[in-house]
C-alpha cells in the first residue's frame, strides 16, 4: 500500500495538470509586475524578430536616438537613454566594430565624442527598422490596436 502512494504521490509531482496556475497573491495588484512581464515579452519577441542582424534593444535605441541627433555627445545619447557610461562605451565599441557609428573627438575636450551613423549604419539601420516594425505590429495585434495606442500615449509621459 503505501509503495502504490508513493508511486501516485511521485506521478502528481511530476504531471501537474495544466490548469494549475500558481496564486499571485499581493503581485496581482502590483503595477510594477504586470509592467516587467509585459516588457519581458516585448523583449524576447524584439530580441527573436531582430536576430537575423544581431541586434539588441539597447543597441536599437542608440542607433536611432544618434540619427535623430548627429553628432551630438556620447554623455548626452547615455543620458537620454539611461545607460550607464561604461555599458554604453562598450556598445558603441561594438557599434563601431560593426562599421556602423564613427566617434569623433568633440572639439577641444578630447574626453568627449559626437557620434555620427556611417553609411554602412544608415544602410543597417534602414533594414533593422523594417523588423522593428514588423515586431510592433506583432505587439499591436496581440494587446489590440486601440490599447496599443493607449499604452503609448500614457506610457510616453515617463520617457
Amino acid at each position: 500500500m503505501k509503495k502504490a502512494r508513493n508511486a501516485a504521490t511521485t506521478k502528481r509531482r511530476a504531471t501537474p495538470p495544466a490548469a494549475d496556475k500558481l496564486a499571485l497573491g499581493q503581485l496581482d495588484r502590483h503595477l510594477g509586475y504586470f509592467l516587467r512581464r509585459l516588457q519581458l515579452w516585448v523583449f524576447h519577441d524584439f530580441i527573436r524578430t531582430l536576430a537575423p542582424l544581431k541586434v539588441r534593444p539597447a543597441q536599437y535605441s542608440v542607433l536611432l536616438v544618434i540619427e535623430a541627433n548627429p553628432g551630438r555627445s556620447q554623455a548626452a545619447i547615455g543620458q537620454t537613454l539611461g545607460i550607464e557610461r561604461a555599458r554604453l562605451a562598450r556598445m558603441l565599441h561594438d557599434l563601431e566594430r560593426r562599421n556602423w557609428i564613427a566617434r569623433n573627438a568633440n572639439g577641444s575636450d578630447a574626453r568627449s565624442h559626437s557620434l555620427h551613423l556611417t553609411s554602412e549604419g544608415e544602410a543597417a539601420l534602414a533594414k533593422i527598422k523594417q523588423l522593428a516594425e514588423q515586431h510592433e505590429a506583432g505587439l499591436a495585434e496581440r494587446v489590440g490596436g486601440a490599447r496599443h495606442k493607449q499604452l503609448m500615449e500614457r506610457l510616453r509621459d515617463f520617457g
